[in-house]
């Protein structure tokens, strides 16, 4: 039988920042997924700078050999509306594919890879886990995206959550299509939905374009995507139809999910821990650091992982995100009637001083929250 300290199911960028961190302090680790790296994921694809700054990835070591378009500006606006152009004439983000970067994190992570292989039973016994009948693990770290199997098996009902849901699709440009794409690389493009339920994006990384639209309100999500589409070649942001399918995927917002982060032996950490930012749904730098939190938290517990030790996870988690429904935003709309927030949020966003300090800034690129700082921080903060 197979033994390892951790295993985590799910090779994302969650599990493989986990994993990274607790190989560095010497543990044995182990990571799960049912998929074969490199493979596709749903996923817009961008990254601030202060993910690159956790993860320690130099720009200039990254790119030749891969997507990493920088990002200077962004394109705001509604769905059937005008919208304004924002220019920080420097580099602010940057866009990534998510086949690419997901398997550069992996093959760095230092961990054993059990690739193509699925999670199909979770048993506690003796003190740790038994996964699969074949592989005893002291921690099980859940890190498989909203669906992820960890988290079905010890609780979590997906059905049943109230889930941001998404259609999205991102395909290499022929020639043609590269004519017929007003879209500049170094400005992706948002526009969201008449009512705020939600927003659509076109985003161009180098020759591919990413197309998709994520909403809070999962009826007739079709209809909103096709209505996006239809709105882009209208207003001449791109000239044809969307090349291939566009695939559908869910996450939950930090704050509104009720699953069991902690437990005797096991964590839940990204999209399987539901850390969406509220505002823009981004997923990827609430993911890295619940990673790195995780990590620090098995590391602190120096082999007691009972459900008391580990529950300095949550402590961290809730130091870093904060508490849910603590934003003006948030607090604002409890009150108001949907129409009018539909109408109030329209004229905000042809404020050019709201779309550039509260749409982008502080919703989409958190830029007043500083790095998660390599680990020492936290470390004080669990002896505290």
């Amino acid at each position: 039988m197979e033994a390892c300290d951790v295993l985590i199911v799910g090779g994302g960028p969650a599990g493989s920042s986990c994993a990274r961190r607790l190989r560095g302090s010497g543990l044995d680790v182990a990571i799960l997924d049912r998929q074969t790296f490199p493979r596709d994921k749903i996923c817009g694809g961008w990254i601030t700078p202060q993910v690159l700054s956790e993860l320690g990835i130099d720009p200039a070591e990254y790119a030749p050999r891969r997507v990493l378009q920088p990002i200077t500006g962004f394109r705001i606006g509604w769905v059937g509306g005008p919208a304004l152009d924002i220019d920080y004439n420097k580099t602010v983000s940057y866009g990534i594919r998510r086949r690419e970067f997901d398997d550069y994190l992996l093959r760095r992570s230092g961990a054993r890879l059990l690739q193509g292989v699925a999670l199909t039973s979770l048993e506690r016994k003796d003190g740790g886990w038994v996964v699969n009948g074949n592989i005893r693990a002291r921690v099980v770290v859940g890190a498989g995206g909203h669906f992820c199997p960890v988290a079905k098996l010890t609780g979590a009902k997906p059905a049943r959550e109230n889930a941001v849901v998404a259609q999205e699709a991102e395909f290499e440009m022929d020639e043609g299509q590269q004519a017929g794409c007003r879209v500049r690389p170094e400005t992706p493009e948002l526009y969201f939905c008449a009512d705020i339920k939600g927003y659509g994006w076109c985003f161009r990384k180098n020759n591919y374009l990413n197309i998709g639209l994520g909403r809070m309100d999962q009826h007739r999500l079709s209809e909103h995507v096709a209505r996006f589409v239809g709105f882009l070649k209208s207003v001449g942001r791109i000239s044809f139809d969307v090349p291939s399918a566009l695939l559908g995927h869910a996450y939950l917002l930090y704050g509104v999910s009720g699953r069991k982060l902690a437990d005797d032996g096991v964590l839940l950490i990204g999209d399987a821990a539901g850390l969406a930012y509220k505002q823009s749904g981004e997923g990827i730098r609430p993911a890295i650091e619940s990673g790195l939190l995780a990590a620090q938290a098995i590391i602190e517990a120096r082999g007691n992982y009972s459900r008391e030790s580990l529950g300095a996870y949550e402590t961290l988690l809730a130091g870093r995100f904060g508490t849910s429904g603590n934003d003006w935003a948030s607090r604002v709309g409890e009150h108001l009637p949907s129409a009018w927030i539909g109408a109030v949020g329209r004229r905000l966003l042809g404020a050019r001083w709201f779309v550039r300090d509260v749409v982008i800034d502080r919703w989409f690129l958190h830029a007043g929250e500083p790095d998660l700082d390599s680990m020492g921080q936290v470390a004080r903060s669990l002896h505290a």
